[in-house]
């Protein structure tokens, strides 16, 4: 809240306590000191009404919420009250407060609702209190947030592939690679063991390979003089079965996901394209499809949300935590954070790496301080939040030329790695 405006008047402050089926609440008047308790089903017809009366019983004033999460169903059912203003608790703000108030470890929905409450009233400045960003903004962040989800299943789905194929057809990894590609899953479909594979005549492999846009003749040509000289790794056909069975779920269910994945890609990519700040995530090299609105969620569109860089960097968890004890001081990595903000930050650093000169030439510049690959990553990707900051506050397209042209002005080390990276 900016100095300027006058400090909300709450007619109350409740705190809830999440759960699945119900959520444990405290509730206290601002002019009673008297605490109530109670409980609300998660269902949206009881948040409606006990919504509504509370409206009533405070005459439309606004109420101060506490909840330990910053998104969810309970956030979305609550967002929609103009008379209820959200202050999400970060739950490690939560965990550690419980452990110093209450010293006998024990968790119980009552406490943490009280504990919540005594935050909510006493430590307000300390939140961040939620305000939703335009609709076309929420739309793309939920899209790249379920988007990283089904990215991740697939992956995981990949790995248990991939472990139960070295098992009896360890040939499909080392012959193809990317287990999860659609190449291999068609395969897999059709020749589920080596001895099915082999069984295939030369013809009808070329045939195959070809429908699955594999073009290279003399790759088609060794794979399938690799099938025919290859042996099976596992005869015991109690375990092959199994592992047969399993493999087929698993191929289905990587299909499905990559269909699932393919279709939220259409989709970011309309709503992006759409947006009226997507020009300038889209301008960033090697951001391109993916993390361009990636970018674009994680800035939002309310400029006023940061007032510098270094809160995004913080909240990314992309800036370092400095810590220091008596003469000691060290610095480590941020853990309480935002992982989505933090993947894509990093993910993002690392392909402009090949895209950016001078991000390449500062990326060695810190291998050679001794970085190793991640660090120094995530040093680009502190310096490289400065410049989008910049960009998103004053609503321009990233220049590397310009950049360039500036580093030059202040005279930066950097623009002489920058030349020796381009030599």
């Amino acid at each position: 809240m900016s100095q300027n405006q006058p400090e909300i008047q709450y007619a109350a402050f409740w705190a809830i306590d999440w759960a699945d089926q119900k959520h444990v609440w405290s509730l206290q008047d601002a002019n009673s000191s008297t605490c109530e308790r109670g409980e609300v089903d998660h269902m949206p017809e009881a948040v409606e009404a006990w919504a509504a009366q509370m409206s009533q019983r405070f005459a439309g004033r606004p109420i101060a919420v506490a909840v330990e999460q910053s998104r969810g169903a309970l956030v979305f059912l609550l967002s929609k009250y103009e008379q209820l203003h959200i202050f999400p608790v970060p739950p490690a703000m939560t965990a550690n407060l419980r452990k110093a108030f209450y010293s006998s470890g024990a968790k119980s929905d009552p406490s943490d609702a009280d504990l919540l409450l005594d935050l909510l009233q006493r430590h307000r400045e300390k939140l961040r209190r939620l305000s939703p960003d335009t609709e076309a903004t929420r739309r793309i962040q939920n899209l790249v947030e379920e988007r990283r989800k089904l990215v991740d299943e697939k992956t995981a789905q990949s790995n248990r592939l991939e472990a139960h194929l070295k098992i009896y057809y360890p040939q499909i990894p080392r012959w193809f690679g990317d287990v999860d590609s659609p190449l291999v899953c068609a395969l897999l479909e059709r020749w589920p063991t080596l001895e099915a594979l082999q069984t295939a005549r030369p013809d009808t492999l070329r045939s195959f390979f070809r429908k699955q846009h594999s073009r290279k003749e003399e790759l088609i040509e060794n794979r399938i003089k690799a099938i025919g000289e290859a042996m099976p790794a596992l005869k015991d056909r109690a375990v092959v079965e199994a592992k047969v069975a399993v493999v087929k779920v698993s191929v289905q269910l990587i299909q499905v996901l990559h269909e699932g994945i393919e279709g939220l890609n259409r989709q970011i990519q309309e709503a992006a394209e759409a947006h009226p700040d997507f020009f300038i995530f889209d301008s960033l090299p090697g951001a391109g499809a993916v993390m361009a609105p990636r970018l674009l969620a994680a800035f939002g569109s309310q400029r006023e949300r940061y007032q510098d860089a270094a809160e995004v960097q913080i909240l990314s968890g992309i800036a370092p935590v400095s810590e220091s004890s008596g003469k000691s001081s060290w610095v480590h990595f941020r853990f309480a954070c935002s992982k989505f903000l933090r993947q894509s930050f990093h993910e993002w650093a690392a392909l402009s790496i090949p895209q950016s000169q001078w991000a390449r030439a500062y990326y060695e510049l810190q291998c050679r301080r001794g970085k190793k690959h991640h660090a120094a990553v995530r040093a680009l990707a502190f310096k490289w939040i400065r410049i989008i900051y910049r960009c998103w506050k004053e609503q321009v397209a990233y220049n590397e030329n310009v950049y360039l042209a500036a580093l030059a002005k202040h005279n930066s080390p950097l623009v002489a790695a920058t030349k020796a990276v381009a030599l």
